[in-house]
């Protein structure tokens, strides 16, 4: 089976982890019972070794087509035939105690609409990123998957067949009407619990009542969660899906985000940029509680306020510079290593887990944690003095370390620089921190920081603009435009109208071959070449900066009303490029084919933004 495009890809989850459902029935990634843990479907990374479980219709001319049941992340893959039609809907629950094993289980239910349809279904674990063997042992409740660690179990109805390579294989028909249930799980032998012999079957099917109460249940769930999204603007359904991915990439237990769910999706195909997204990045987190909290989630931007004082704030050194990233535990021990027996997407080499970039020094991360405390005082509840006394600590440690080189915002590999964009969030940072002091009364070294606010103010002005390309430039120095300078009229550096900013902006939409950033409609980070960050191979464009160019625009059009036409128009483009379902990758090659980590939270939070804030000028 070739590799399916990244883009035919739906996700459903359960805020523990996700698993990526393709238009063909197949899900080919799953980790199991974490984000972060390891795979136990990885076919998106290696087709022959990576394991699947696959539901689906092979006839002869069979047209696919995939949505979602409205207002919710249960996921409905239609098998259309000349003489039949049959629906494969596929969740994991949500919205139960916390303790409930129901976390642990993937429903899988294939129904036959019309005519009579014949289905085949094959699930061929491999555990632990396929690097570790297991036992398969068939019964009359289905299949058991037997490893030293962890046992899953397949229940079901349907016989099924040994496939010779660890898996299990059936093929079965379903008439008008008739529908069958696949419910894979985690098994927890007696044996281990109960000192008694083990229990090696595979636990009894749910009933097809059962199996559909869970459904509906899960589906009001969803429903009620949406239903106090506060945004009834113009783009109200592509609004609506971003907020449902970015729940489903939250961590319940904790309040942790992540950046992505996969691994190592290549941002080039047959290239080295495959890196773990799996985590959650402090600068991600923090811009997706901005972008809950324009939409009226509350909780999930107090959840994630909790878990970086409760989990993230036990690594936080005050005398040092603060982990850029961690784990959805609040750890940020993840080192790096690649998997070296996976061929990757499409042959994308090397497949990575863990992630080096976080002993990095990135200024940033100040900039948008401080932003996010800001509006979490704002709009959530008010900041603890305790809390306080923390942020104070790292306002102090900032002013004597903010003119410091860092590995910025796209984390190079390859040196560090005054990257302009980590002083713009260093100003952030600063700048918040004394609007919080002055809010709350809260004692502070104000002189200080405002002098350190200054200080880096003049410094961007003088130093980050280049006269040459009469535009603000990458870092110190450099002649090469970069799309996170779009992000200063965003956080209140510089007015939208300045002439710096306009002329920064009208820099970025020239086409890369007149040395700009633009591409129908689509930003690169940087200039596509020469590759300043040291990797091999072109990228795609980043769709995070698609939407913050609709934004700088939006925010421009106030006073230059050509401006907000052109932010309308390419919004539109921009949305064109999602997925049948509305969701993003990381980038979009140059046949408008996703790239990179998928889905990704960046682009839904900056479309939520973008959306939002052009909403709101187009009505004033």
């Amino acid at each position: 089976m070739p590799y399916q495009p990244i883009e035919n890809y739906g996700i459903i989850g359960n805020m523990r982890t996700v698993a990526l459902v393709g238009m063909n029935g197949s899900i080919d990634w799953y980790c199991y019972p974490n984000f972060d843990s390891p795979s136990i479907f990885g076919a998106i990374l290696d087709d022959k070794k990576g394991g699947r479980f696959q539901i689906s219709s092979e006839a002869k001319g069979v047209r696919h087509k995939q949505f979602y049941w409205p207002s919710t992340n249960v996921l409905v893959t239609r098998f259309l035939l000349t003489d039949g039609i049959a629906e494969l809907a596929d969740f994991m629950p949500a919205g139960l105690p916390a303790e409930s094993p129901e976390y642990h289980h993937v429903y899988r239910r294939i129904h036959c609409v019309r005519g009579e349809v014949r289905i085949s279904i094959a699930c061929r674990p491999a555990f632990d990123y396929g690097r570790t063997q297991h036992e398969t042992v068939i019964d009359s409740n289905g299949a058991i998957f037997k490893t030293d660690d962890l046992t899953l179990a397949l229940s079901t109805k349907v016989p099924l067949n040994h496939d010779g390579e660890g898996g299990v294989s059936a093929e079965f028909v379903l008439a008008e009407g008739e529908s069958q249930v696949f419910v894979l799980r985690e098994k927890v032998l007696r044996e281990e619990v109960l000192q008694e012999p083990a229990d090696k079957a595979a636990p009894v099917p749910p009933t097809e009542k059962e199996a559909k109460e869970l459904l509906q249940a899960t589906v009001r769930f969803w429903q009620k969660w949406l239903s106090a999204c506060t945004y009834r603007g113009r783009w109200r359904d592509q609004v609506l899906r971003s907020a449902l991915t970015l729940k489903l990439l939250t961590f319940e237990p904790t309040g942790a985000i992540i950046a992505a769910p996969t691994t190592s999706l290549p941002e080039v195909l047959g290239g080295t940029r495959n890196w773990d997204y799996r985590y959650t990045w402090i600068r991600d987190a923090a811009f997706t509680v901005y972008a809950f909290l324009r939409i009226g989630f509350k909780e999930e931007a107090a959840a994630f306020m909790r878990w970086i004082q409760e989990s993230a704030a036990r690594h936080i050194d005050p005398k040092k510079a603060g982990p850029v990233v961690f784990t959805i535990h609040g750890d940020n021990e993840l080192p790096e290593h690649t998997l070296d027996h996976w061929e990757g997407y499409c042959g994308s080499a090397p497949v990575r887990i863990g992630n080096g970039a976080v002993s990095q020094l990135q200024d940033d991360i100040y900039g948008e944690i401080m932003d996010a405390v800001y509006l979490s005082n704002k709009y959530v509840s008010p900041t603890s003095y305790d809390i306080w006394v923390k942020i104070r600590n790292r306002m102090d440690w900032l002013c004597e370390n903010w003119s410091l080189p860092d590995a910025g915002i796209w984390e190079m590999r390859n040196g560090v620089q005054h990257f302009v964009y980590s002083k713009i969030m260093s100003w952030v940072a600063l700048d918040r921190g004394i609007r919080l002091a002055d809010k709350r009364a809260l004692p502070a070294n104000r002189e200080r920081w405002k002098q350190e606010r200054d200080r880096i103010y003049e410094e961007v002005m003088t130093k980050g603009w280049n006269e040459k390309r009469h535009a603000f430039t990458q870092y110190y120095g450099s002649e090469d435009l970069d799309a996170s300078l779009l992000i200063m009229p965003l956080v209140f550096f510089m007015a939208p109208s300045d002439p710096r900013m306009i002329a920064t902006i009208d820099a970025i939409l020239k086409n890369p071959k007149e040395g700009g950033l633009v591409s129908d409609s689509l930003v690169y980070r940087y200039p596509p070449q020469p590759r300043i960050d040291g990797l091999p191979g072109e990228e795609g464009t980043f769709n995070m900066c698609s939407f913050w160019l609709v934004e700088a625009l939006t925010r421009a059009g106030q006073t230059f009303p050509e401006k907000l036409d052109q932010a309308r128009l390419l919004f539109e483009r921009v949305l064109g490029y999602a997925n049948h379902l509305g969701l993003y990758a990381e980038q979009t090659g140059p046949q408008g084919e996703a790239l990179g980590n998928f889905p990704q939270a960046f682009t839904h939070l900056a479309l939520i933004s973008a959306a939002f804030n052009l909403d709101r000028m187009l009505d004033s």
